[in-house]
């Protein structure tokens, strides 16, 4: 298995260039001319989780930017930085390296959990948010009991041991694909034979693994440590941009009712879309609706801007593979 950072350079029609922000270089898969969409991945992935949405967007009039998070994929991995703050400035900086004042900001799991902390310690950068499969960090704090908070840590323990940075192991493969498959509810086509060896061949990468497991378990002790205080008051507070929520309705990881507890976070236009028969990943278990979901509501929102507005409509009615 290759271990070097150039795996995660795969063609496509999309370009791959590195950018400088926040004392880091980052790199990004980008597709298409128009406002700008930053999509950030969650664990165990790396840009290419995006792939569908990429070109879906980009053939829309969107410049859709896939970014590979510090610590992951072509990005740098340096000790340290893996907190929400450095995360938050980390996102801030790559849309202004692209030249942009703001961007629609999409994450899934980790990712939406950066996403949903932007408007808070980044605001200038975030004109809108689509998140998929997490609920607002408020909620997470709040939903997260004693027993789920165990099963993180043993889980992304799991992971960090499959992949030492000094050597390959056979474990690694194995445990992402469990991962996946943990998430996919009863969707036995996701995750496919190549999605499990991407993301295994990413995550063999090294420092990825530790990394990885490293911003993983900042966002689990920051619902518990006084160190953290500063961070939850700071985040745990009213999102004022239009915001699309999508969720799985067999996401086994976060369950749709915990996540839908984020509408009353959000003082900006919401919208709650239920992807039905997903599990925890679906922008791949359904791209095409989800592409084109988040496409009808950044037509809507892009227009309301123009007029002034915040937004596309409110509603919570599911969407269908």
């Amino acid at each position: 298995m290759s271990r070097d950072p150039s795996l995660v350079l795969l063609p496509g029609p999309w370009e791959h260039r590195y950018v400088a922000a926040n004392g880091a270089r980052f790199h990004v898969a980008s597709a298409g001319d128009g406002p700008l969409v930053l999509f950030l991945h969650g664990l165990p992935q790396f840009w290419w989780a995006w792939r569908h949405q990429l070109t879906g967007l980009a053939e829309a009039g969107y410049r859709a930017v896939a970014l590979d998070l510090r610590g992951y994929g072509a990005s740098d991995k340096p000790p340290t930085g893996y907190d929400g703050y450095t995360l938050a400035a980390d996102v801030a900086g790559v849309v202004r390296s692209l030249g942009e004042t703001d961007a629609v900001i999409v994450g899934h799991g980790l990712g939406a959990w950066l996403a949903w902390t932007m408007p808070s310690l980044q605001p200038e950068s975030v004109r809108g948010l689509v998140v998929l499969s997490a609920p607002h960090p408020a909620e997470f704090s709040c939903g997260l009991s004693l027993l789920r908070h165990r099963v993180a840590h043993r889980t992304v323990n799991r992971l960090e041991r499959g992949f030492p940075s000094e050597r390959t192991s056979p474990r690694g493969p194995a445990r992402v694909q469990e991962l996946l498959t943990s998430w996919r509810g009863d969707d036995r086509s996701w995750p496919t034979v190549e999605e499990c060896a991407r993301y295994s061949e990413a995550m063999s990468i090294p420092f990825v693994a530790s990394s990885a497991a490293e911003g993983y378990r900042w966002v689990l002790r920051s619902r518990v440590r006084l160190s953290a205080r500063a961070y939850r008051r700071a985040v745990y507070r009213p999102v004022p941009v239009p915001v699309l929520q999508f969720h799985g309705t067999q996401d086994r990881v976060c369950s749709p009712e915990w996540a839908a507890r984020s509408r009353r976070w959000v003082d900006g236009r919401y919208l709650w879309r239920p992807v039905d028969g997903a599990g925890h990943a679906p922008h791949e278990q359904a791209p095409e609706v989800v592409t084109e979901e988040i496409r009808r509501w950044l037509d809507r929102a892009m227009s309301a801007r123009e007029d002034g507005q915040d937004g596309g409509p409110d509603g919570n009615g599911p969407v269908r593979p």
